[in-house]
């Protein structure tokens, strides 16, 4: 397979390194060529990356609630800095409190987030979508 480039890290104020590394080594395992950024990652250093190293997806992730304050603004972000229709992905435990799932879903398609994974959701899952998206066999 062409290897596709994905960058993943933690958004925000986010710490929660253990998910990241799951699914840093899941994606490699997958196949993709990934630029894991870590914990506590920007909104620019998301854009920089994917800029530095031609990526095909951004996956977001956040555990800590405020993943919907974190991602406001990031898809215009990525047009305006040249990465006009990169997939962004989001997943995790991305709002504050319990919410409807399909409420939160939709916030971030708004938002410009093409898939959006709620918490627990498996890493298999996250390789199969970008490998429909990113149309890898």
């Amino acid at each position: 397979m062409d290897r596709k480039t994905i960058i993943l890290g933690v958004i925000g104020a986010d710490v929660h390194a253990v998910g990241n590394q799951i699914l840093n080594y899941a994606f490699t395992d997958a196949g993709f060529h990934v630029v894991n950024l870590g914990v506590m990652v920007s909104q620019e250093e998301f854009i920089e990356a994917a800029i530095e190293s031609a990526a095909d997806a951004i996956v977001v992730s956040s555990l800590y609630g405020h993943g919907e304050l974190d991602c406001q603004g990031l898809r215009d972000k990525c047009d305006e800095a040249g990465l006009k229709g990169i997939l962004l992905y989001v997943g995790g435990n991305i709002v504050v409190g319990k919410q409807p799932f399909d409420q939160v879903e939709e916030r971030f398609r708004q938002m410009g987030f093409d898939r959006i994974f709620g918490p627990g959701t498996s890493p298999e899952e996250g390789i199969q979508a970008l490998k429909e998206d990113l149309g890898v066999a």
